[in-house]
This record gives structure tokens, sequence and C-alpha cells, in this order.
């Protein structure tokens, strides 16, 4: 299948400045936001710290909660609000507490204090009842048992239990973990007396707590220099199949065209203030496998050319192979594009930070093979004067060789 009915005849080589230019530019901007803020932003993955997803009836009140977690002494404290289009999450928000301390008593102190300040700031309740929307299938069905409300007598154990999977079955999911009110019950058929015997011994605060992460600040340091770890052994391996499988030159070429990808897109994750999370190293790591891949189609293409075309200049055989590779290139990266677009348009809070990796780093990752790895052999060759580039499997086994001539 082919994207174009004609051959292409684009002269690649002769913009490959604009390309560095560009190149440049985005890599400066991601430098600046970097030094601007200090670092990257990390999830509480990698910088320790309790994380706390709360989670309300209606919209979160965020200026009330900053201001309330201010007055709690808790202003080092990050709110951020989950606003996805058309996802469930909508009203919900997350509150980030950077570790301190040390042991298991500092990261349970972070978590006990976050859910302070909340309900200090938006009300404790009601004196000697619990928070329905805490609490638990067991907690309502032993506040049933001990009112009886259906007068089933010493029958009531199971029945109860049953009606009180019901009720928080309803709380979970129609109402997405939260109750505004106990009589909104009614709808997941309780009788008035049910209703009446829940208001005796609990309340619906307007928030749920639907889930709390807690990392140490040794175990996110460790996880942050295994990352980098990870992502240069990756690298490595990659640098020497490529000397191995063409010329150490192409390696080094390919290696930093991905290098570049990486930090383009750190640097827009810096911009635009998304975290740095486990799940964004996978996708790190995954463009830097997608990248090198076309990159590698592109050399194999070379490699092929320097056989049939010798007599030619090396970069009009470079140019030559980036426009046969051209239809493919466009079909493959447009359709993952388009996939990973709508999982980021449509993947929910979870998934953002990792589409947006991958959206940016298809982009990049594209355009940095034709425009950044070809480019960089090419410059070696003119900077070497060689009349000879040799590539393994190219013509004779020492190798085929081509004039550099200009494009």
């Amino acid at each position: 299948m082919e994207f174009f009915h004609h051959s292409v005849n684009i002269n690649w080589m002769s913009k490959a400045k604009y390309f560095f230019g560009m190149s440049g530019l985005l890599l400066l901007i991601g430098m600046a936001s970097w030094v601007h803020h200090g670092s990257l932003l990390y999830s509480v993955d990698f910088k320790g710290g309790t994380l706390v997803y709360v989670r309300f009836a209606g919209a979160p009140p965020v200026d009330a909660l900053r201001k309330g977690l201010v007055e709690q002494g808790l202003g080092d404290s990050v709110i951020q609000k989950i606003s996805d289009i058309g996802n469930s999450n909508a009203n919900e928000v997350t509150i980030n507490l950077q570790q301190q301390g040390q042991g298991d008593q500092a990261l349970d102190a972070g978590k006990t204090e976050i859910l302070n300040a909340l309900h200090a700031t938006l009300g404790a309740g009601e004196a000697g009842k619990q928070d329905f929307n805490a609490a638990g299938t067991t907690a309502v069905a032993d506040a049933l048992v001990r009112k009886d409300p259906l007068g089933l007598g010493t029958a009531a154990g199971n029945r109860y239990t049953v009606l009180a999977k019901q009720l928080t079955d309803y709380r979970d999911n129609a109402g997405r973990g939260v109750v505004a009110n106990l009589d909104d019950l009614r709808q997941a058929n309780a009788t008035p007396a049910v209703i009446a015997a829940l208001h005796d011994s609990f309340y619906a605060s307007p928030f749920a707590i639907v889930n709390v992460e807690i990392v140490g600040p040794k175990v996110g340091a460790q996880l942050r220099l295994q990352a980098v770890y990870v992502t240069l052994y990756a690298l490595a391996g990659m640098l020497a199949y490529i000397a191995f499988r063409f010329e150490w030159v192409y390696g080094a070429a390919a290696v930093i065209a991905v290098f570049h990808d990486v930090l383009i897109t750190l640097g827009l994750f810096s911009l635009l203030r998304f975290e740095i999370s486990l799940t964004v190293i996978a996708a790190l790591l995954t463009l830097v496998g997608y990248s090198m891949n076309d990159t590698i189609v592109i050399f194999d293409r070379i490699r092929e050319n320097l056989r049939l075309m010798r007599r030619e200049p090396f970069p009009d055989i470079v140019n030559k192979s980036i426009n046969q590779t051209l239809s493919r290139t466009i079909l493959t990266s447009g359709l993952t594009f388009l996939t990973v677009l709508v999982l980021f348009a449509m993947g929910g809070h979870v998934l953002q930070s990792f589409s947006f990796a991958l959206v940016v780093g298809i982009l990049v990752g594209t355009y940095s093979s034709f425009g950044i790895a070809a480019p960089l052999v090419v410059a070696w060759v003119r900077w070497r004067g060689q009349g000879a580039l040799p590539v393994r499997g190219a013509g004779s086994a020492a190798g085929t060789k081509v004039r550099t001539g200009e494009a």
C-alpha cells in the first residue's frame, strides 16, 4: 500500500539546517522551563509522599480546599483538579503532600493530616455518627442489625448484609463513591424505615476518599535512579546493535536522535506541568523503540541503495532512501498517532501523562529519523571528507564506497 501515487523527490538534506534549528528551539524552550521550575514535576512514585484521591458529589471547592490546607499547616501540599471531558472523574481532585521524615509512622501521619484537614475544611460531620461515604458494607450491616428497621428479629443478619451490600454498591457505582444525601438511597430500593435507621447512625459527607497512595522518599529516589538506568541501558543496547548491523556512526546518530526525542518530550512535560510517573517511563521506553525502528528502516534502505547507486553522491542516496520509505513512515506513524491521540483525548486522567508522552514521542520520533539521524550521518561523512562510507552488507566485504558530494 502506497500513500503517494507518484514518486517523491524531496531534497531532505538541503533542509537539515531547519530540522536542527527547530529541534534546538524545542530543546531550549524545554530546558528554560526545566530551569525555571527547578525540576520536573514528579509523581508520588518518584518523590515520595502521600497522594489522596478525593471525589465530590458536585464541583470540587478547590479554592476552599487550598485555603483549608494552608490553615491546617499543609501549605506545601498540591491540589490538582481532574477535569477530563466526558469522564466520570470530573468531580475528583488529588491532594499530594510531600513526605517529611522517615518510616511508616511518618507515612501514616501524612495521610492522617490530609484527612483531618479535609474534615476541618468541609465539616467534621455529626457527633456519634459515621460517614456513610467512608463506611464499608459490614459497618452498614451492623448498624441495620442494631436498628432492625424491617422488624426481622433473629433472622435479621443475612438479610441486612445483603441490603447493606445493595446500598454500598449503589453508592460506589451509581454515585461513583459519593452519596450527597442519605435520602438518595431510595433509588436503591431502600424503604423509608431503612433510611430513617441510616440517619440515626450515619451522615453523608460531601466527599469520599476513593484511593490513597503512599510512597517513602527512599523508594521514590531509587525508582528515579532505576528509571534513568533503564533508559540508558536501552540506548546502549541499541547503539551496540546498530553499530554491529551497520557501522558505529549509524548507531551513534540513531542514539543521538532518540536521546533528542526523550529530551524534547521531557521538556514539554516540564512546560505543560505533566507529572512524570512510572507509566510515563514506560511510554518513554516505548517511544525510544518506536523512533529507533523508524530510523533503522531508513538506514536499511540506505544500505540497499549504496549497493545500487555506487556512483551517486552520498546525500543523494540518503534523500532517495528517505523518499522511498516516506509512504511507509506516513502510514504507520499516522495510524499510530491517531490511536494515541484518541487515548489522550478520552483515556482519562490516569492515562493522560502516558498518552501525552506517546503523542509527542511519535511526532518527534518520526521526524527525528529523517530530520536528525540521517543528516547526522551525512554531516559526519562531509566532516571526515570521506570518499567512501563503509556499510556492512552493502556490496563487497569491505563495503561500498560512495562520493560525499553536496545535496
